[in-house]
């Protein structure tokens, strides 16, 4: 079996959260999904998210939860193939309510851009030039 990377993110309203990254692309695998929970394929057999209301996150921890709005833990870096999907997707992020810190970045090599999610966890979308 290959390695994967299975994340866990609070989320306030799990509803608002599924069609926030619906409307990304990403789909939701039912057989592990919930009232409480939604298991989110990012890219199939390779990177998923568990999309949990903040209660049952909870359940799993002693620690506080971090509101990402206020605080940040963590970065999500997403590669993409190119430049054009990076635009694409934040596209379709602000479309859908994301909020966009930055405008993109492009350093010839790399090019990059993110946005925060309905519930203020950060995104950053990475294009890596082949030669670099």
């Amino acid at each position: 079996m290959n390695k994967q990377i299975i994340f866990n993110l609070p989320v306030k309203d799990l509803d608002k959260s599924k069609a926030f990254f619906a409307a990304l692309g990403f789909t939701f695998n039912q057989q592990f999904s919930n009232d409480q929970a939604a298991f989110m394929v990012v890219v199939e057999d390779c990177i998923q998210a568990m999309l949990m209301t903040e209660d049952f996150f909870k359940s799993f921890t002693n620690k506080a939860v971090a509101q990402a709005r206020e605080a940040n833990e963590v970065i999500i870096c997403l590669s993409c193939e190119s430049p054009q999907e990076i635009d694409s997707l934040i596209a379709r992020a602000a479309a859908a309510g994301a909020r966009i810190p930055h405008p993109p970045e492009d350093h010839g090599f790399m090019y990059d851009q993110g946005f925060e999610d309905l519930d203020g966890h950060l995104w950053n979308l990475v294009w890596m030039a082949p030669q670099a």
